[in-house]
């Protein structure tokens, strides 16, 4: 894997993101597509069925993917906590944003306390702290 840095971090599953959503997200509209084609037919029960079943599938997905990253996010909240602890002897400070936490992430150690109270000071977004990451700290076990 090549380093990471700003203009690279960012991370798409193509199985997930050049797959699967647009799969479902095309048999959304075509099933929709149907059921107005069947609205008024003997077929307008089984193109609603169909309609709702890509509904729910295409919900699924983008719930699925949703609970994957809270889960990430409060992971990476207590990973935050413990460097914090163990760089500054304090917690977070609890005017943090989970953004500003997420972007925070990136920042090697010897920054990190700067940055942490800039972000907080200066109302520093999680775009703004990744830009001024010196030393980019690569995450590559996020999902």
């Amino acid at each position: 894997m090549a380093e990471q840095h700003l203009k690279n971090h960012a991370r798409l599953e193509p199985g997930f993101h050049f797959v699967v959503m647009p799969i479902a997200f095309l048999t959304l509209i075509g099933s929709v597509y149907h059921l107005f084609q069947a609205w008024g037919t003997q077929t307008q029960y089984a193109a609603s069925l169909l309609s709702a079943t890509n509904l729910a599938l295409c919900g699924a997905a983008f719930y699925a993917r949703m609970f994957a990253l809270k889960a990430q996010d409060r992971v990476i909240r207590l990973e935050e906590r413990l460097r914090a602890k163990e760089l500054t002897g304090s917690d977070l400070d609890a005017r943090l944003t989970m953004r500003q936490i997420i972007g925070l992430r990136f920042a090697s150690d010897a920054e990190w306390p700067e940055l942490a109270e800039r972000a907080v000071s200066e109302g520093l977004s999680e775009r703004q702290i990744k830009e001024a990451v010196r030393n980019w700290r690569a995450d590559t076990y996020r999902v």
